[in-house]
């Protein structure tokens, strides 16, 4: 019998900024059910490899496939049916001030289905119950504490049942115990609902108690992919630097930044 194919496919993904370039022939593959942190520090490329993962930045070099469908030759109809079944929990929320809690969640449901009003409210509802805000849907996002706001964009992502959900640094500006409750509520997510889960992060504890697998990625390079336990075990240098907080010793070659900077104002 044949393996099922990954949901998450990257081949060889290379970006650039200019002349710069970010990502370095990334590979990896994640599969359906899984929980993927994908870790590194600031600058590591995390951000960018998210862009193509959700079809924001197409690639110029390489392949991004969700659901077999290639990110880099599809069509806007093919692209509207991958994001249909993607959901997205952006880092700072980016709930609509301008409405309510229920009408954030209810918004994809609105715009992308001919469901009736009464039936749109309900399935908001229920999703807000998911994610322990039952009762929340008439405050507004002002109202919400920083926990709130995070599970309140939880539950707009998860309204349309995506079989693929993204988290974009889920612990950022959170407290411990705000931050540890996020992280059970992601697992019963995947648990209840069968959704496979990536999440960017830096934080080290989060991504040590939600993840089945880690993407370690660094100067948009991938230093590995494995467990919790072989992440942690690692001889690679690099990976016991992010583990350990260890600072990187960066060497400035001051001529070649100033040769940088008389080239850009030319």
């Amino acid at each position: 019998m044949n393996a099922p194919q990954p949901l998450i496919e990257v081949e060889q993904l290379e970006a650039w900024y200019g002349r710069r370039r970010v990502l370095h022939g990334v590979d990896f593959a994640v599969n359906a059910g899984e929980i993927r942190v994908i870790m590194g520090g600031s600058g590591s490329g995390k951000s960018t490899l998210l862009r193509h993962l959700l079809g924001l930045q197409r690639p110029v070099s390489g392949r991004v496939r969700l659901f077999g469908v290639d990110l880099g030759e599809a069509s806007e109809r093919e692209m509207l049916d991958v994001r249909k079944r993607i959901g997205v929990s952006f880092q700072g929320g980016a709930l609509l001030t301008s409405l309510t809690v229920g009408e954030n969640v209810a918004l994809p449901l609105r715009e992308h289905t001919t469901l009736d009003e009464s039936t749109i409210r309900i399935m908001s509802r229920l999703k807000l119950e998911v994610v322990n805000l039952g009762g929340f849907q008439d405050l507004m996002p002002s109202q919400l504490s920083g926990g709130m706001v995070k599970r309140a964009a939880l539950a707009r992502a998860i309204v349309m049942d995506p079989r693929l959900l993204f988290f974009d640094e889920p612990s950022a500006g959170l407290d411990p115990v705000v931050s540890a409750e996020l992280d059970e509520l992601i697992l019963r997510l995947r648990d209840a609902l069968r959704m496979t889960i990536v999440v960017v992060t830096h934080e080290l504890e989060s991504a040590f108690k939600i993840a089945d697998t880690i993407t370690v990625l660094d100067q948009g390079n991938i230093l590995m992919t494995g467990t919790v336990a072989e992440v942690r075990a690692s001889d690679n240098e690099r990976i016991q630097d992010l583990l350990n907080r260890r600072p990187r010793e960066v060497q400035v070659d001051a001529d070649a930044y100033l040769k940088r900077l008389t080239e850009e104002e030319a």
